[in-house]
């Protein structure tokens, strides 16, 4: 390969022929340097082009697109590092609430010191979508939508307030109004323009969300990840991201699905799949080639995409094609000018074409998939459809536990919106409580929305009911769903079987399920039942989707109604009835099911290009709610000490333009913090679940004057870092293994002089502070997998945790730590948390900070109340210079910061 080191990237801008449009040609390029693109995995080759167009900016060289150029040659070598700057961020209120809370607290702090806070500006397109803070308050009337967004309008006034002053502050930030739609399936059905126009050229779409499912994008031959707030704040202020070039996995797809086999059931397949691969794909990109590609549809290949973070992968990538190309043109927009662009970049992969070279090439033959459901706890847990009665019933029998049956009182919603309670009825092990088509990996899909609507056509038209007591919903991830399934005639049909509308936005799957009927909801707290969900979701884990229910199964729409109908999951519903016609006749689930013919003859009816363009032309201004909602103006924002929603964190406290001197010390006498077990996730960590009153933030926000039935989620609460910090570690199924037996935030404290002492982990880290002592936080496999949480580095970082000690690390959140400035360290293969046999009542050194690599080792030493002592060396997943940097000046923010503030000085 040669080396140009003096290339200038505008001898390689070319014209797009047939058009005015110019753009960076990669194929020039590659040739320029000797590239050979073809053997290049082509999730890589837009990362490429980036680097290559912005040679000279930024600190980027030309010796860095000639080290991304070797990624085949250096696969099993020294670690490439090099730089990604994407094109556009995407967020959610929820992360995008407390990443502008930083952006105006930086403001905050550099008016302070005397200087324009203007210069605190985001240099690259960020859309916020408000998605997350619908409640499904209300289900299974017609009033459910209305009455839903006004509880969502009326709860959140000083969120939105906020947002809507983050709008007028800055200028790259757009907001996407309440009630519009999931943040990704608007990505995917309208922001997506198929490529960008950066500084008057073409370029490919890329983007970093604040979200874990942003890889849905991968669908649409756009690259882009998750990251948290924190990383994708920095991005936003001009910082490249700083990675390591991955390992790219090739899954080589042929075949096609068989009759009634989903891309639900496709995607639980590859989930199980990839998480079994040897290795793992964690922190790897996964992309999608083969002949079988030409037979999934985009929507397809988005649901396998989106679910990228359940199996591991950085992305799950297909290569923009004709595929793509008519999905543009089938939702409204330009197909033809991308596709001519990608083919000129050599960026389309067409079917007989050779295959890249990939780390790894696996294989899966798509007509091998079968109907499958995951659970009940994660959704890697993948199983036949005809085994979950049987996997029920191993869940259930696990532990010392006297099954209860229990009488109950269900409520069901009139057609205003009101709760009337209904006959009583046994409540028992199995009892489907919670069934609900939701969450952007399925319901952006419409071909399960047409089988779901079919299923329930089939299921109305016999006579079938749902039993009173399952808590029915329907959030689509636009109101696109809401115009086809009109069209069709199956919203009337969903709508018997108490699966109206009831929001557009991310809803049970994120927790967001509502209360269950009073006397249900008491019951399960009470009395030994261990009920069920099932969901169109894409993440099940303990305590997320409701805390009173413990197994969650999720599966496809279509299966989600056939389930909610059966009411128990502990049945073989490949063999036995789900229920009865009106006339007592046994149905089978066969007898409903709709046909693939039925699904497509059905699609090409009731959807149109048209439909896209008019439900976004008309919903961008929001609802009247959002439309008169009044906001703060001017650049900086003035904060209100008595918010219980929005306060200045306190992240740039005491701020110095200079690096702190302390950042990369060595750590001496050590306290346990908290010991976690294996697949701890983002939730147990930082939940978003409904606050109860009892619980330290419920105490701490009573205190301040709130209501009980004002305490909301701490979800809407991400603005407040009194709320939030008081939250860490207390998902309802956390276990700190330092107190067996107990579940939430608590912790054993250890003082320097007597007796340990149970408390709030909240009230243990301040006294830790207090006196000077320094804690850790200790984890199993998998430390942090889940969502791309921001608040889950966060919330350790400002406890005063210096370093989390784990088996291994999710991707996002092993960067967010870093971008807090905690320090990730591995344990060795072979030794694992359990193998230390730790309680909380050592001591901990950690020598070799000081000199600290990236990839560098830490010497920990364990000191033990019995006088004795221990060392091992520990891996530092400090994995970059960039990210060394970062933990430098005790996060990226600051980081950040200080770039800003000298360059304008």
């Amino acid at each position: 390969m040669t080396s140009p080191i003096d290339f200038d990237p505008s001898r390689s801008i070319k014209t797009l022929p047939g058009t005015a449009h110019s753009y960076h040609s990669l194929p020039d390029t590659a040739e320029r340097f000797g590239i050979n693109l073809d053997d290049l995995p082509f999730s890589l080759r837009p990362i490429l082009e980036g680097i290559a167009r912005n040679v000279g900016q930024n600190g980027v060289t030309a010796e860095q697109v000639q080290a991304l150029g070797s990624w085949t040659e250096a696969q099993g070598k020294k670690p490439i590092e090099i730089p990604f700057t994407a094109g556009r961020v995407l967020m959610h209120d929820l992360s995008g609430t407390p990443a502008i809370v930083d952006f105006a607290a930086m403001r905050s702090a550099v008016q302070r010191m005397g200087m324009d806070p203007a210069i605190i500006e985001p240099l690259v397109r960020a859309d916020l979508v408000i998605d997350h803070t619908v409640t499904m308050d209300n289900t299974g009337s017609p009033a459910s939508l209305r009455i839903n967004g006004e509880l969502e309008a009326a709860r959140n006034v000083e969120r939105y307030a906020f947002l809507k002053w983050g709008a007028q502050a800055f200028d790259t930030i757009r907001i996407i109004p309440p009630q519009t739609g999931i943040v990704h399936q608007v990505n995917l059905e309208y922001l997506a323009q198929g490529y960008l126009n950066i500084k008057g050229l073409m370029a490919p779409d890329t983007l970093i969300g604040m979200d874990s499912h942003t890889p849905m994008a991968n669908a649409l031959g756009i690259v882009g990840w998750g990251v948290g707030g924190i990383e994708a704040g920095a991005s936003m202020l001009g910082q490249p991201m700083q990675m390591l070039a991955p390992e790219v996995v090739g899954v080589e797809l042929t075949g096609a699905l068989r009759e009634g086999v989903t891309a639900t059931d496709l995607v639980l397949t590859i989930t199980e799949m990839l998480r079994n691969y040897p290795g793992g794909v964690v922190g790897k990109f996964v992309e999608y080639i083969g002949e079988g590609c030409a037979n999934l549809s985009l929507p397809d290949r988005a649901t396998v995409a989106n679910m990228s973070p359940e199996y591991g992968a950085t992305m799950g990538f297909f290569p923009f094609d004709e595929v793509s190309a008519e999905y543009l043109r089938a939702t409204g927009r330009d197909g033809d000018l991308p596709l001519a662009f990608y083919k000129a970049q050599n960026m389309t992969w067409t079917p007989g074409q050779s295959l890249p070279c990939y780390t790894d090439l696996l294989q899966l033959d798509l007509s091998t998939v079968e109907t499958s459901v995951a659970g009940p706890k994660r959704p890697q847990d993948r199983l036949p459809l005809a085994e979950l009665g049987n996997v029920f019933r191993q869940a259930a029998a696990e532990g010392d536990r006297k099954p209860e049956v229990v009488n109950v009182t269900p409520m069901k919603a009139d057609d205003a919106g009101i709760y009337v309670p209904l006959p009583q009825r046994a409540l028992k092990d199995g009892d489907i409580v919670i069934a609900a088509i939701t969450s952007c990996t399925n319901t952006s899909n419409p071909g399960l929305l047409i089988a779901a609507g079919l299923l329930a056509k089939k299921a109305n038209e016999l006579g079938m009911t749902v039993p009173d007591g399952v808590k029915t919903s329907l959030a689509p991830g636009s109101p696109v769903a809401t115009d086809f399934l009109t069209k069709a005639g199956l919203q009337q049909h969903l709508d018997a079987l108490g699966f109206n509308t009831a929001g557009y936005g991310c809803t049970t799957c994120v927790g967001n399920s509502g209360p269950l009927a009073p006397s249900i909801e008491k019951a399960l707290q009470d009395h030994d039942i261990i009920a069920a969900s099932v969901l169109s979701g894409n993440r099940n884990f303990e305590g997320r989707v409701h805390p009173d229910v413990d197994t969650n199964f999720l599966m496809s729409p279509p299966l989600v109604v056939a389930m909610a109908i059966a009411g128990n999951v502990n049945i073989d519903v490949s063999t036995q009835p789900i229920g009865q016609d009106a006339k007592g006749n046994d149905v089978f689930l066969k007898d409903i099911w709709p046909s693939n013919a039925e699904i497509t003859q059905t699609m090409h009816a009731c959807m149109d290009p048209k439909a896209f363009r008019e439900t976004y032309e008309n919903s961008l201004d929001g609802p009247d709610t959002w439309q008169k909602l009044a906001s703060p103006t001017g650049p900086v924002y003035d904060w209100d000490p008595d918010s219980t929603y929005i306060q200045e964190i306190s992240f740039f406290d005491g701020f110095s333009v200079e690096p702190p001197e302390d950042a990369l010390n060595n750590i001496s006498g050590a306290r346990m913090l908290v010991m976690c077990d294996d697949n701890t996730t983002t939730d147990h960590i930082s939940p978003v679940s409904r606050i109860r009153p009892d619980s330290p933030p419920g105490e701490y926000l009573i205190s301040q004057g709130v209501a009980e039935s004002d305490l909301t989620s701490l979800g809407a609460r991400r603005g407040n870092h009194h709320v939030m910090l008081r939250s860490i570690f207390g998902n309802g199924k956390a276990r700190n293994l330092m107190l067996p037996g107990t579940t939430g935030a608590v912790t054993s404290y250890h003082p320097s002089e007597g007796e340990p002492a149970q408390m709030s982990i909240y009230d243990a880290a301040a006294r830790y502070r207090e006196e000077g002592t320094p804690t850790l936080v200790f984890g199993g496999k998998l430390y942090g997998t889940g969502s791309s949480r921001d608040w889950a580095a966060k919330g350790p970082a400002l406890l005063g945790v210096k370093a989390i000690i784990a088996e291994s690390f999710e991707r996002i959140h092993k960067s967010n730590l870093v971008g807090m400035g905690v320090l990730p360290l591995q344990l060795p293969q072979g030794v694992t948390r359990a193998s230390l046999n730790l309680d909380g009542s050592e001591t901990f050194d950690l020598k070799g900070i000081n000199t600290l690599e990236p990839r560098g080792s830490v010497a920990l030493t364990i000191r033990r109340a019995d006088g004795s002592s221990q060392t091992i060396e520990l891996l530092s997943r400090v994995d970059t210079s960039s990210e060394l940097d970062q933990i430098r000046h005790k996060g990226i923010l600051p980081m950040v910061l200080r770039d800003i503030i000298a360059a304008n000085t």
